[in-house]
């Protein structure tokens, strides 16, 4: 029964989420820098030692504030514009003057607020007597603070400075408020009516401050007294505020204009999120006929332009004619994803009044998973995948991991998922009572009786309790089953039978030619403790083939995969070479300077010994050191000057005419391992394998003599990552001042190359395991070849997480079947393809995942397994359009099967690029 506990817990502590004008008092960054100076506009300044972004409060930077105009004239519309990038509950607005230490004596004595949630339709403000002017400053020291009356819920705000006459105007100001968490962009319904006749007695229930549209007695587009943060009293006629009209608080409606006896209230959101419950604070003095409404039924769309989905959410309540207090009603909106949301309340009586209606949500960075062939959709995705849903009765949001069920609609078509509302208890009728503020009655709503709710809960922790101790004992059985299975084992350990795994053993230390194991990952353990699959699956551990050569020394893991191609495996579908590297037997080798280089499958890398090295040797008195560029376990990375390459036997691509060529020298250790020599003649023969223009070339080899070098090709440019930071998107600015930039064009070329050469190494089923901007190289015209070598620089060190101080893995790239299952496919290269496009898209300005720790990246691929819509993707870069952001999430699918081939990738990309977009 704990956990049951623990639930109600969890809800009663969501159950005020609305917003408290009073508490809502922050300031939002003039003064303190948050709001940046880029974000603070003006129709027009007076010289740039008087620009907008010096109009903060307390501050004397520049001339000492925003001055618009040498004189301003009564029907001067001069503004400051400030954008808040996200709609914000603002409570009070501060002005000052300009004071400049003593050299200036310029401020407002009265201003007008304008805002937009969207930056299209600009709203006045007026307060609740509809008046727009408001006092402002008296003199140049004294900030003026004033209440705003209602609210604003806005992104953008201007301040227009008002004079009768002509004046000399500049000013300071402040916002204060805070997040306006619940999204509502606007809500639309039918206008509010009045109770009594004319006359003093009269109790006006409009929405008296509605800052939308109103027409044909529905109001639309706008946003009013049922976002204001203010709950109505007991008696609807008396008010919180000040010299108001009685029913000011509240918006009702009669029973007797609406023939269908509900009302229907529809409500915009500003993005798509993921809903747990709908409050809506409704007035009960049925003594007057009003009360809380009957019965409530809602639908979702997940885009504005969609039609409504037919699955709907509703409850019923249970009328309290004893206690005729105010009281929140909570409807469980069962996590569901949409945009907007349409709700009809069914009457209980008379008249119904609402006085404030808010929603608890989450952001839904989760959209679409649809493969490439329903790019040309018109809207955008916001998130990577919906939150499933299930034609039965579904399970608590909270509690999915037990096993624990309820059922939330009366309604026939009810198939959404239901949700605990706050503090539950049962009745002996099979009620539920949900429990609200203390100074609020309780509200009943009737739940689906196919079972006594009491017995069925009971049962349902009952069963979670028995389940817990079930696998907790498997957990131990299986453990004591792998200690004997090692205990047995030889001391002596190829380094093919163990895999790096961030789910397995991780890292092995050499002592004495003895190999110890040692387990690097708690971080699972913590996260996943009830996951097996998560800690020791059997189905991870490929037992592997012996290779010709010793392998005696530590741990390897791979980049590329091969299969056997005399099996014409370079000929199957994108689905055939899925299961076949889900089962493959994969020899695994680590590249000298410490990152994972090749996986090839066993057979194809007999294969591959047999064969005879298609590259010439280079002499290294050829070879001209420049710089440094990285180094790992086992060797270096030098940039070097290749001259008289013209005498080396490789016409394809070394008799470029050229005296000298600019190359990239990997340089094993002389003190490395036998094991690790063995791997760089092996990944010797693999790279010479290896030819597309959009692939690094092995060039050639120094092998006769140690130190080993492999010679492979370097493009002038260096890596895409230092390239692209360094440049901005092409416009006329850039153009102008000359400035490096890259247009969109260009960036569309680069990432058709990027396609191509994975199409290339897909074709072959070799798998990259490290695909980002930092391992393509840059040439002349815009030419890209992909690489290897990028986990060996220091530079991007911070990109691979790190085990016992040692870079291991580029989480923030990989698909979440790598990370936890270990499992690396060309699916999953698909997935760090998609990384790769949205750090071109940022040209590289942002690491992936920038706002989250490693810890938190492992903990959302935790989220893409379970699959309960709560996994968070990359946002849209700034510069991305729709489709191409359809193209990045169809990677990030949690699926394989849904992501799509490097072929269908590049083709899309061609295409785009033959479109001109």
């Amino acid at each position: 029964m704990l956990w049951c506990f623990l639930l109600i817990l969890h809800y009663l502590g969501n159950s005020n989420a609305q917003v408290n004008p009073g508490l809502c008092r922050y300031a939002l960054g003039m003064q303190d820098g948050k709001i940046r100076d880029e974000d603070i506009t003006a129709s027009c300044e007076l010289h740039g030692s008087t620009a907008a972004h010096f109009a903060r409060l307390e501050e004397q930077r520049g001339d000492g504030a925003w001055c618009p105009v040498l004189m301003l004239y009564p029907d001067s519309t001069e503004y400051l514009q400030i954008d808040l990038h996200s709609l914000t509950f603002i409570t009070l607005f501060g002005t000052q003057g300009r004071h400049a230490f003593g050299n200036g004596n310029e401020f407002a004595r009265a201003y007008e607020l304008t805002y937009s949630r969207d930056g299209i339709r600009w709203i006045s403000w007026k307060d609740r007597w509809g008046q727009r002017v408001i006092p402002g400053n008296v003199n140049t020291y004294d900030i003026v603070l004033k209440d705003l009356r209602p609210p604003i819920i806005a992104r953008y705000v201007r301040v227009i400075p008002v004079t009768e006459q002509p004046a000399s105007v500049c000013m300071r100001v402040e916002l204060y408020g805070c997040a306006w968490t619940d999204g509502l962009s606007s809500y639309r319904g039918p206008m509010g009516q009045t109770i009594g006749k004319p006359g003093p007695a009269i109790v006006y229930l409009n929405d008296s401050t509605y800052d939308g549209f109103q027409e044909s007695r529905n109001s639309y587009g706008g946003l009013g007294q049922l976002t204001d943060g203010v709950l109505g009293l007991d008696n609807f006629a008396q008010s919180h505020e000040y010299r108001v009209w009685p029913g000011y608080d509240y918006v009702g409606w009669c029973k007797d204009s609406f023939h269908n006896q509900y009302v229907e209230l529809e409500f915009e959101f500003d993005q798509r999120r993921n809903f747990s419950a709908m409050k809506v604070h409704c007035n009960n003095l049925y003594t007057k006929s009003v009360k809380i409404f009957h019965r409530v039924e809602c639908f979702f769309k997940q885009q504005l332009v969609a039609n409504w989905e037919r699955d709907t959410v509703g409850v019923t309540t249970v009328m309290d004619d004893k206690n005729p207090s105010v009281r929140f009603v909570i409807v469980p909106l069962g996590q569901r994803l949409a945009k907007a949301i349409l709700c009809r309340f069914h009457f209980a009586d008379r008249w119904m009044l609402f006085s404030e209606i808010s929603f608890q949500s989450s952001i839904a960075d989760i959209g679409d998973t649809n493969p490439l062939v329903e790019y040309s959709q018109p809207h955008r995705r916001e998130d990577c995948s919906q939150a499933p849903t299930s034609p039965s009765t579904p399970k608590l949001d909270v509690a999915q991991g037990l096993g624990v069920e309820l059922r939330t609609s009366s309604l026939p078509t009810q198939t959404a998922k239901g949700s605990l509302s706050p503090a539950v208890t049962s009745t002996p009728s099979g009620l539920m009572t949900l429990g609200l503020d203390s100074s609020s009655s309780p509200t009943i709503i009737r739940m689906n009786k196919a079972e006594d709710s009491k017995t069925s809960t009971l049962i349902g922790c009952l069963v979670t309790i028995i389940l817990l101790l079930l696998i907790i004992i498997i957990i131990i059985l299986w453990k004591q089953y792998w200690k004997r299975i090692l205990e047995k084992a030889p001391r002596k350990i190829l380094e093919e039978d163990v895999s790096v795994r961030l789910s397995h053993y991780d890292d092995a230390i050499v002592i004495n030619n003895q190999t110890q194991i040692f387990q690097t990952n708690p971080t699972y353990e913590s996260v996943f403790p009830l996951d097996l699959e998560y800690q020791e699956p059997a189905k991870l551990l490929h037992k592997l083939p012996e290779l010709p050569q010793s392998a005696e020394d530590s741990v390897c893991s791979g980049d590329y995969a091969e299969p056997d191609l005399t099996k014409g495996a370079r000929h199957q579908g994108f689905q055939s070479m899925v299961s076949h590297y889900a089962e493959a037997d994969i020899v695994s080798l680590q590249g000298m300077t410490g990152n994972n280089t090749y996986a090839v499958p066993a057979l194809a890398m007999d294969s591959l010994l047999k064969k005879e090295l298609s590259v010439g040797e280079i002499s290294r008195h050829q070879l001209h050191f420049r710089e440094k560029l990285g180094e790992g376990q086992f060797g270096e990375v030098h940039l070097c000057e290749a001259t008289s390459v013209h005498d080396v036997s490789q016409p394809d691509f070394l008799n470029t005419g050229r005296s000298s060529l600019l190359v990239a020298v990997k340089m094993l250790r002389s003190d490395a391992t036998t094991h690790a020599r063995n791997n760089f003649l092996k990944e010797v023969k693999i790279m010479s394998r290896l030819k597309d223009p959009n692939i690094i070339r092995l060039l050639g080899i120094c092998i006769r003599d140690d130190p080993l070098c492999m010679v492979t090709e370097y493009m002038e440019n260096g890596d895409l990552n230092q390239f692209l930071s360094q440049r901005v998107l092409e416009n006329h600015f850039t153009l102008a001042n000359n400035l490096p930039s890259v247009s969109y064009r260009c960036l569309l070329h680069m990432m058709t190359q990027v396609a191509s050469g994975m199409k290339y190494l897909s074709s072959l089923n070799f798998v990259h395991r490290d695909l980002a901007t930092r391992n393509c190289l840059v040439g002349n015209h815009y030419t890209i070849k992909i690489a290897d070598f990028g986990m060996s620089r220091n530079l991007y060190s911070g990109d691979y997480y790190r085990i016992q101080g040692r870079a291991v893995l580029p989480i923030r790239w990989m698909a979440w079947e790598s990370i936890l299952l270990g499992k690396f496919t060309t699916a999953s290269d698909v997935w760090a393809f998609g990384v790769t496009l949205w750090e071109m898209f940022t040209f590289c300005r942002e690491q992936p995942y920038s706002q989250h720790s490693d810890e938190q990246v492992i903990v959302n691929t935790g989220e893409f397994f379970r699959n309960q819509g709560r996994q968070i993707c990359l946002h849209q870069p700034v510069d991305c359009s729709n489709q191409m952001f359809d193209l990045m999430i169809s990677c990030w699918s949690r699926d394989i099967k849904d992501r799509p081939s490097f072929e269908q990738i590049h083709h899309f990309l061609q295409q785009q690029l033959a479109n001109g977009s």
